[in-house]
């Protein structure tokens, strides 16, 4: 199992919206935040759960959730 990482720039207010989503995906990929006043946070996931967690990106981003 091959894993990644992505770094992601998001409302520093829908963080914990981010992560409570993430969970729910049964764990589609750990959000670790690295700059909480930025808004910048590590997203790890597995190669293999890569292509789920880019549509679950788009579609909260073009819905202005995040």
């Amino acid at each position: 199992m091959t894993s990644s990482q992505l770094y992601l720039r998001i409302t520093p207010s829908r963080i914990h919206f981010l992560k409570f989503i993430l969970e729910a995906y049964d764990n589609l990929a750990i959000l670790s935040v690295h700059e909480a006043k930025a808004g910048i946070v590590l997203l790890r996931f597995s190669m293999s759960e890569a292509q789920e967690l880019c549509a679950l990106l788009t579609s909260l981003s073009t819905s202005d959730n995040i």
